[in-house]
């Protein structure tokens, strides 16, 4: 079903750890920026380090921002931030929000991961554990780096992993607070500062294996893994964040049937049947061009 909507605001799609804009024809928001360019959204995705902490991560995206406004002549965005990409949102947000109009939050750690969590525990600073993975997850993150647009960024895979953690992002949101929820498992206000906060994620359920393409889906089943980890949230999780971890500002929902690569339509579409990603994205350029965004 095609939707005609046109946002006030551009949309930028923000991605989150080891992500991309594009390598070739394949989209890291696979399908999506076409779908909301199609729709009549004007639609960008900014290069930013695949690994890096979210204040780094934040600032060259704000430089991305005013580099595109300038180009265009548009006065604000409306960012849409998946995984990490929600907390290098916030901080754009916070730091500018004369240049934001909204930040969606998709799938977001707004409160830190658990799976981080586990992570940084199995390496000591200094240690050769600690060496070892981070020269294997720096040099995939800068072959990400390299065969995208990403190639002259830095990467830094463990302040990654510690702007992950619990303990991690609970000093950034002491810093940068805007949309939190008071309580958790809560909503948080949907206007700060004149920015408007919404977010949306998903979570693993026992019959999301085996329907639709699921079962052949290699990141479906890492998620799975990944789900075990999860102590706080074990029954409530996509797979590397926990259901309420993720809500920030108007939660439109927090338990959609998908896993954390699903809310990006990877991989490569293949989905949970019945799940379309792409129509939420739709719904919410509709829902922000509604609120003249």
């Amino acid at each position: 079903m095609h939707t005609e909507v046109t946002t006030k605001y551009p949309i930028l799609l923000v991605h989150g750890l080891f992500g991309f804009d594009r390598i070739g024809n394949f989209d890291m928001f696979y399908g999506i920026e076409d779908a909301l360019e199609n729709a009549g959204c004007r639609t960008y995705v900014p290069a930013l380090s695949g690994a890096h902490n979210n204040e780094t991560r934040g600032e060259q995206l704000l430089a991305q921002i005013e580099r595109f406004l300038k180009r265009t002549g548009f006065t604000r965005v409306n960012l849409f931030g998946h995984s990490q990409g929600a907390l290098t949102s916030r901080y754009a947000a916070a730091k500018r929000p004369d240049l934001i109009a909204s930040v969606t939050s998709i799938s977001g750690p707004n409160h830190g991961s658990e799976v981080a969590d586990r992570l940084r525990l199995a390496f000591e600073p200094g240690a050769l554990p600690e060496t070892i993975a981070a020269a294997l997850t720096k040099g995939f993150s800068q072959f990400l780096a390299l065969i995208s647009s990403n190639a002259t960024l830095p990467q830094d895979p463990i302040e990654a992993l510690d702007a992950l953690t619990t303990a991690g992002v609970a000093k950034f949101n002491n810093k940068y607070p805007q949309g939190l929820p008071p309580n958790w498992g809560d909503e948080g206000p949907e206007w700060v500062n004149g920015v408007g906060y919404y977010s949306w994620s998903g979570c693993i359920t026992d019959t999301l294996l085996g329907e639709g393409k699921n079962g052949l889906d290699p990141l479906h089943l890492a998620c799975r893994s990944y789900a075990l980890l999860f102590d706080r949230e074990k029954d409530f999780n996509d797979g590397l964040v926990g259901r309420f971890s993720s809500h920030l500002g108007n939660v439109i929902r927090s338990d959609y049937p998908m896993d954390h690569v699903d809310t990006i339509n990877q991989t490569a579409s293949l989905v949970r049947k019945n799940v379309d990603p792409i129509k939420l994205y739709i719904e919410h350029a509709v829902r922000l061009s509604n609120k003249g965004l």
